[in-house]
């Protein structure tokens, strides 16, 4: 529904959500996921390949400052999330941010939302099957199998996961989840063992002067540490499926504060103590962008298998990706769809409650990511990866600009705000936005990719008014309809 038929239609204050106007896409959800599923997405959404692959590449370049990026950009992340949180007490909806877009700014708004992150979530899935083509390449038994052909069985495993039931897709998450942090929790207990006896790693004793005998936190100056902050900001990406999983699950009031609070911690935890701890073990230079840092360290003190363990996490990292982006992206578009920004087939459910269209539409994108694969298997991954980033961000922009309106009615006395708030609202907001779109323009300070990556914004923009003409009548309808339902 538009923001000029909101304000129509929406006269008094709400009071409660069953007040507020719904969105017709959140309609025949089965309410399946459990507290442990959402809090699990929430983590697994934390804990990526960002961080057990990335890492490596990015402490190489920027040094053990990569932990203050981190931190900072966790932050930031945390403030999204915690802005979302606020939107889903409102008004759970399996929509999420389009639906909220849609409320607070109008179809246009909504459009450019859904089809941004459907952008992100495709190219992502592309990346995913790619790195698990990669990954399960690592093992001599699969290396006579082409990349194309493992991604596309990757890619049938996870479509066939997500179509049975939101149960099973909980059920996956839950485990991928687990494995992710029992995995974490190893290594920072043997990393804490490592410094806490002074053994000797690669034949150096860990400690704050592995730091300082090679060039400090900056070993390289400021700006390294500013070229790795759009990568650290992917890292996080996925955090928002929070907001997408409230919409199936019983008790979103109860769930959704405890699994967004929870990030805050886990991120210093997970991310910026990792990455401190690796900081003090070996130098940055002795990582690399080709292995894991985790198993960097662990190799040098020589625990046998440990490519083979870390390997097998990353695989499972990316499946997790894949997996939450099938997930996501059918609920996206079905909520466009029913407002009539999306194919008409999009809107389509299973017996199961799942809206099969659209997670079928992301995985033919996906699917040409697999021909990707067998074109250009070499820099598949590095293309689709830097196409993504623009994804996230501008979705990551629309929820603060979401956020802000919300609080701006409000104030105004036609909504109301629920008692978990994003704290510093309008300056955490505007800092937030600012933030984001500044990662944006420093990404022209890398010539090799990032600004290759910014050049495509004026393609997809133009391609996003094309796409607008082609449907505002569809869409008009639509809203049409919607408006007169709620006025009956």
């Amino acid at each position: 529904m538009s923001k000029d038929a909101v304000n129509t239609a929406v006269a008094a204050p709400h009071n409660d959500a069953a007040q507020v106007p719904a969105d017709a896409g959140d309609a025949g959800y089965s309410k399946d996921l459990k507290a442990r599923h959402v809090n699990m997405i929430a983590i697994g959404g934390a804990i990526g390949t960002g961080l057990f692959l990335g890492a490596g590449g990015r402490l190489h370049n920027a040094g053990p400052a990569l932990a203050i990026a981190y931190l900072v950009c966790g932050i930031f992340a945390f403030f999204v999330v915690r802005a979302l949180g606020e939107l889903v007490l409102y008004r759970p909806s399996s929509g999420s941010f389009v639906s909220y877009a849609r409320e607070f700014l109008g179809e246009k708004g909504a459009y450019v939302a859904g089809w941004m992150y459907f952008l992100n979530w495709s190219t992502t899935g592309i990346a995913d099957i790619t790195a698990i083509a990669l990954y399960t390449h690592y093992w001599s038994m699969f290396t006579s199998i082409p990349q194309w052909t493992l991604a596309l069985i990757a890619l049938a495993v996870v479509l066939a996961v997500n179509l049975i039931s939101v149960k099973i897709f909980g059920e996956m998450e839950f485990w991928f989840a687990i494995i992710k942090v029992a995995t974490l929790v190893a290594f920072m207990f043997v990393g804490i063992f490592l410094l806490a006896t002074q053994h000797k790693v690669g034949g150096q004793t860990p400690g704050l002067g592995v730091i300082t005998d090679n060039g400090g936190v900056f070993p390289h100056g400021l700006m390294p540490v500013v070229l790795v902050m759009q990568g650290v900001i992917f890292a996080y990406a996925a955090l928002e499926l929070v907001g997408v999983a409230a919409g199936e699950t019983a008790e979103p009031e109860k769930i959704v504060p405890r699994a967004v609070n929870s990030i805050m911690w886990r991120v210093g935890l997970f991310y910026v103590g990792s990455v401190v701890l690796l900081a003090l073990l070996l130098p940055g230079s002795v990582y690399s962008a080709d292995e894991s840092p985790f198993v960097t360290v662990l190799s040098k003190i020589g625990v046998e298998g440990a490519g083979d363990v870390m390997n097998l996490v990353v695989l499972t990292a990316a499946m997790s990706s894949l997996n939450s982006g099938l997930y996501s992206t059918g609920r996206i578009l079905r909520s466009m769809a029913m407002a009539g920004s999306a194919p008409k087939f999009t809107a389509r459910m299973n017996r199961s409650q799942v809206p099969y269209g659209g997670i079928l539409l992301t995985c033919a994108v996906c699917v040409l990511g697999v021909g990707l694969n067998y074109l250009m298997p070499s820099q598949a991954f590095e293309i689709v990866l830097n196409v993504a980033s623009l994804g996230i961000i501008s979705t990551w922009v629309i929820i603060m600009v979401c956020h802000l309106i919300f609080v701006r009615r409000a104030k105004a006395g036609l909504v109301a705000r629920p008692s978990f708030r994003l704290p510093g609202s309008p300056v955490t907001e505007i800092a937030t936005i600012v933030f984001l779109l500044a990662c944006l323009g420093m990404m022209w300070n890398d010539p090799e990719v990032g600004r290759k990556t910014l050049l495509l914004i004026p393609v997809i923009a133009m391609m996003l008014v094309g796409g607008w003409f082609a449907i505002r009548r569809r869409v008009a309808k639509a809203e049409d309809q919607e408006l007169a339902e709620l006025t009956k």
